[in-house]
């Protein structure tokens, strides 16, 4: 008789040669778990964070390409005076610009403002119903990033690293919370747009944290996962049985080795055969009175930003912790007064109408909402008169919701839109705040990797925004 065979399993060499030859990092990641090798079902039950929490969910509505300042939310009558000037040296001193010289002729805001609401925030006319609703935002005006390419600042946006592999904010919120929704996945992303986001699946990746915490893309008409309909001949009750039996050899491999990842397929197994009931009774619109189709602008049947927006108040009411909500269409080197009408009307209404939706439901104060893009345009002209090139050194985003301080403006930039001069936001400020808001200290909200506890903030000083809660 051999000695492997004669050895028990857990220590026999060919095993371990076999086994761990190329998986010591299973082991390390095994050795985290509790004892009894918990299942992603546990790791997605819903936990309690560090102190009481302001909001409960998050629902994200990226603007992804840059969204521009300058026409929507920041106006600057200097811009408008010296249109068609250059800019005076010591602003762009040492500055780099994407594309464009940065001595590149400044460029005046191409729509009209007005004043609104009780707070009296100054919008512009492209943003009628956002306007309505402008007593419930905080509005930043003082944003600022570190990356001015697409795919680097979406990254630094969604994970706080321009570097591929960091988990997401929603993994993370994923990981420090659990899911109240045991049919839907805790994180379901939709896009929209002219294309998909340019940092790609990383946006809503899960980084190192195990990947049942990533996010779900659906789309937003259909099975809102391809392949969820069983196919011809296949009845439950088959299903049922040959779903038993691979999950129980997945167990027993789990309990084996306590690799993570089996247990999050495992958990993707059964989503996968509870969303064939729950995914179709949440794609259908059927029950939503015909009011709130028109107040969102949504049509059934047609793919929309507006359909998302609907969709994501749908989820939220389903327990689903995050929710985000890509529209990709907002990088306006050419065609700026056409482009910004376009997407303001394919966004604008909905966006407003979330806002308002959740009120009137009583979920708006346990839910975050996020608007914002990567970065903002330049007050300089890109191409002859009607482009901007990306700007990271001021740009603009609003929230509203849980814990959100409504009616206020925060943070100042110069009279050209070109620097923050007070009340500086950074993208990890801004972190550090939704994290608060979600009941965690983001110094001690962390994950052991490669040696490190892990943080979303990163390593730098970074501060809660407390002037925009309520």
């Amino acid at each position: 008789m051999s000695r492997s065979a004669t050895v028990p399993r857990e220590i026999a060499r060919r095993w371990f040669l076999q086994e761990c030859g190329v998986g010591l990092g299973a082991i390390a990641l095994g050795s985290l778990l509790p004892p009894n090798r918990a299942r992603a079902a546990d790791a997605l039950a819903p936990k309690q964070p560090h102190h009481a929490p302001r909001a409960k969910n998050v629902i994200q509505l990226f603007m992804g390409g840059g969204p521009s300042h300058l026409e929507l939310f920041d106006y600057k009558p200097m811009l408008a005076k010296y249109d068609g000037k250059l800019p005076p040296a010591e602003l762009i001193q040492n500055y780099r610009a994407a594309f464009i010289d940065p001595n590149s002729t400044l460029l005046g805001p191409k729509f009209k403002f007005a004043k609104h609401g009780q707070c009296g925030a100054e919008l512009s006319e492209l943003l009628p119903f956002t306007a309505e609703m402008v007593d419930e935002l905080a509005i930043v005006k003082s944003m600022v990033t570190d990356a001015f390419n697409h795919a680097p600042a979406q990254i630094l946006m969604s994970t706080g690293s321009q570097q591929f592999g960091k988990p997401s904010l929603g993994a993370w919120t994923v990981y420090g919370l659990g899911s109240e929704s045991q049919d839907l996945p805790a994180f379901v992303v939709f896009n929209s747009g002219k294309k998909g986001p340019s940092g790609g699946n990383a946006n809503w990746g899960s980084g190192f944290l195990p990947t049942v915490y990533q996010g779900v893309t659906f789309r937003s008409t259909g099975d809102p996962v391809l392949y969820l309909s069983s196919p011809p001949g296949i009845d439950a009750d088959t299903q049922r049985e040959s779903l038993d039996a691979i999950n129980a050899l997945n167990r027993m491999k789990l309990d084996a080795v306590g690799d993570p990842e089996i247990a999050t397929r495992v958990n993707a197994f059964e989503m996968a055969y509870r969303m064939q009931s729950s995914a179709p009774e949440l794609m259908d619109l059927s029950q939503e009175p015909q009011s709130i189709l028109d107040m969102y602008g949504a049509k059934p049947g047609e793919p929309s930003f507006a359909l998302n927006c609907l969709l994501a108040r749908r989820l939220i009411e389903r327990g689903v912790r995050f929710v985000e909500l890509f529209h990709e269409s907002w990088d306006q080197h050419g065609g700026l007064v056409r482009d910004l009408k376009a997407n303001c009307e394919a966004t604008d209404r909905a966006s407003a109408a979330l806002i308002k939706d959740l009120k009137q439901r009583g979920l708006l104060d346990e839910t975050l909402v996020v608007w914002g893009g990567e970065f903002g345009r330049t007050p300089m002209v890109q191409g002859s008169t009607d482009g901007r090139d990306h700007h990271p050194n001021a740009f603009t985003m609003w929230l509203a919701g849980g814990g959100i301080r409504g009616g206020t403006t925060y943070g100042i930039s110069d009279e050209f839109g070109f620097n923050v001069t007070e009340q500086r936001v950074h993208v990890h400020d801004l972190h550090h705040t939704i994290l608060h808001l979600l009941g965690f200290d983001a110094n001690r909200f962390t994950f052991p990797f490669q040696g490190l506890n892990q943080r979303l903030i990163g390593v730098e000083p970074t501060r809660i925004v407390d002037e925009i809660i309520a």
